[in-house]
């Protein structure tokens, strides 16, 4: 994973939002790495964001310790969902990276569940809701033990390839703030029974979880889930969500 998340902590966050950015090419790539600083000074001045980190991503299915140089992320969380639409279209930092992207996608999401935390607070905590329908949308996060790093780490490729050969799977990706130490995950699934039997099954994911939490691997650990408000741009040449149910979750 890349180093580089910088934050805000308002604590109320009725809205997030995913911006995944592909950038081709040396220069293109040279010039996002150097936003790690400057976008984090740009990001402190939008008032608009209550919560935002910058990301990296990793190679192959997503979850691996070694960097994608091309895929970078910003997640943030805003006030409402007109606040986040305008914010994403207008706010400079964002004009800027799709400016010199490749492609770029974003996923608007409605928090229905969340609990832990990320660097000290729960930036998607809220009233429970129940989800009405569309896909379920998961992000976990957690803070690596150094002593425990290794034996994480060792872990991942039999947990990233599982995600991928996963038939009910709709989309995935990992991102990350400082290498091997941070790790989130993504993904998107149809239902919450199919994404509950891949986390909770007798599979490598399962198996690690178990051993994660037997071994205290985690110095901090956050659980969310969304559902899909809309998305806007493209991914791999299209919206990977395209003609999917995007209703808003019922209180």
């Amino acid at each position: 994973m890349h180093p580089g998340c910088s934050d805000s902590e308002d604590r109320s966050i009725p809205i997030a939002t995913l911006s995944l950015f592909r950038f081709d090419g040396t220069l293109p790539r040279l010039w996002v790495l150097g936003q790690m600083g400057a976008a984090r000074l740009r990001l402190r001045r939008e008032r608009r964001a209550q919560f935002w980190k910058l990301c990296g991503s990793g190679t192959g299915q997503g979850f691996t310790p070694r960097p994608n140089w091309g895929v970078w992320a910003i997640l943030a969380t805003w006030p409402d969902e007109e606040t986040a639409r305008d914010a994403v279209a207008t706010s400079p930092v964002f004009v800027r990276w799709r400016a010199k992207a490749a492609e770029s996608w974003t996923l608007f999401l409605d928090p229905t569940s969340a609990r832990g935390a990320w660097a000290g607070v729960n930036p998607f905590a809220g009233p429970g809701k129940s989800q009405t329908g569309g896909p379920i949308i998961a992000l976990t996060r957690a803070t690596i033990r150094p002593a425990r790093a290794l034996r994480f780490w060792n872990r991942v490729p039999d947990i990233s390839a599982t995600i991928g050969a996963d038939p009910n799977v709709i989309f995935k990706i990992g991102i990350g703030e400082v290498p091997l130490l941070h790790q989130v995950t993504f993904s998107v699934w149809p239902d919450a029974a199919s994404m509950a039997s891949f986390a909770r099954g007798n599979g490598p994911h399962g198996r690690a979880i178990a051993a994660v939490r037997d071994g205290n691997w985690f110095a901090e650990e956050l659980y969310a889930r969304f559902a899909l408000l809309g998305t806007v741009g493209s991914w791999d040449g299209g919206d990977p969500l395209a003609g999917r149910s995007q209703q808003k979750d019922a209180a």
